[in-house]
């Protein structure tokens, strides 16, 4: 790294935070920050598809990979593991700032180094709630971080509450969105051809399981797909994250009909985003349903209580796994309706207003020994 810049290094642990870091971190390149990506998590796990691939392919910053799990580990392994891990990375680096995404385990552990290091570190979409043990991990980063960069004003709001200083938070929305709002790149047909998607008609399907109900993800898995598959309509299936429950969530997916069901380990941000633009509904509880699907105006059925109260928008359906019924009416009803773009998670600028935070002294010169702040009134 250079002497004379300052330093940057991005976590990402999934396919799913890379897609929201990477246009923070290709902003931070152009405005001549020297720039890392510290890969780990389901990132390394060739189960997964072996995501880390798509960091290296991005280009232009260095990237530094840490396998911090074996199949199977519990969280608090992983936790233990990646402490150790970033640990050594920042001792021998000694960034000027780390930035950290959501509620996995990984940003859960590097924020804890930061903090125990007294290392600068921002903490994307903090604020935000989903009513299981991730919302537990998502407030312990903000606690744990020195800046907030949120998607909405509710968000900052909560973190507000929290006690931290006014001054730290700053609502710059959901960076993925700078993503979909642009062309992808690719058209439908070759996003057909890559993944060998048979279907002209389809939907997406995503199931993660939710760690305070591991015990009962098969059983809430198998109702989904009973339901979905009764219907007839084809779908998409994108692998669920590894939290505890997911090998009940694969053993239902492996058995549903390859007919109707196009199962796809893990797919290019690109090529995700011009499939959701052109899918007729999204069903499941990924937040891809309840923030990119309504940016995008696709209908979204949010299943379980993973992402409960995160969404209000009108393109978005909520009902239980075990709910056949409410899942037969939504794929009868809302399958291929178009929706008005919801903007309450941000507007596709994310990027810029981080390169703007980067360019102002404030930013920098914000005290890392922190103090609970009075919530304004």
């Amino acid at each position: 790294m250079t002497e004379d810049r300052k330093s940057i290094i991005f976590v990402t642990g999934t396919r799913a935070d890379f897609g929201k870091m990477e246009p923070l971190a290709v902003a931070a390149r152009e405005a001549g920050f020297d720039v890392s990506f510290f890969v780990t998590g389901m990132h390394m796990m060739q189960k997964y598809g072996l995501t880390k691939t798509e960091v290296h392919k991005t280009g232009g910053f260095d990237v530094v990979e840490f396998v911090n799990q074996r199949d199977g580990d519990p969280q608090d392994t992983i936790l233990a593991k990646t402490i150790i891990g970033f640990s050594d990375f920042v001792h021998e680096i000694r960034p000027d700032l780390v930035v950290v995404h959501g509620d996995r385990v990984e940003a859960l552990a590097c924020a804890l180094v930061c903090a125990t290091n007294y290392i600068r570190c921002a903490h994307v979409e903090g604020g935000e709630v989903s009513g299981t043990i991730d919302e537990i991990f998502r407030h312990c980063n903000t606690k744990l971080s020195t800046v907030h960069l949120v998607s909405s004003d509710v968000a900052a709001g909560r973190i507000l509450r929290m006690g931290e200083p006014q001054d730290s938070v700053h609502v710059i929305g959901s960076p993925e969105l700078d993503k979909h709002a642009v062309t992808s790149g690719v058209d439908l047909d070759e996003v057909r051809r890559r993944y060998d998607i048979p279907f002209d008609d389809y939907g997406i399907a995503v199931f993660h399981p939710v760690t305070s109900e591991a015990n009962d993800m098969g059983a809430q898995a198998e109702a989904l797909f009973a339901a979905c598959t009764a219907s007839g309509r084809n779908m998409v299936v994108i692998l669920p994250n590894n939290d505890p429950g997911s090998d009940a969530i694969m053993a239902v997916i492996e058995a549903l009909p390859q007919d109707q069901f196009r199962v796809i380990p893990s797919m290019r941000f690109n090529y995700f985003s011009e499939l959701l633009k052109n899918a007729s509904a999204i069903v499941g509880n990924s937040s891809v349903g309840v923030r990119e699907a309504p940016f995008l105006g696709v209908p979204s059925l949010d299943v379980g209580s993973r992402q409960s109260n995160r969404s209000d928008a009108g393109s978005v359906t909520a009902c239980m796994a075990r709910d056949s019924e409410a899942i037969a009416s939504f794929l009868a009803n809302e399958w291929g309706s178009a929706h008005p773009a919801y903007d309450g998670f941000g507007s596709g600028s994310a990027a810029e207003a981080f390169k703007t935070l980067l360019a102002g002294d404030a930013f920098w010169t914000l005290p890392l020994q922190k103090y609970f702040a009075t919530p304004p009134a």
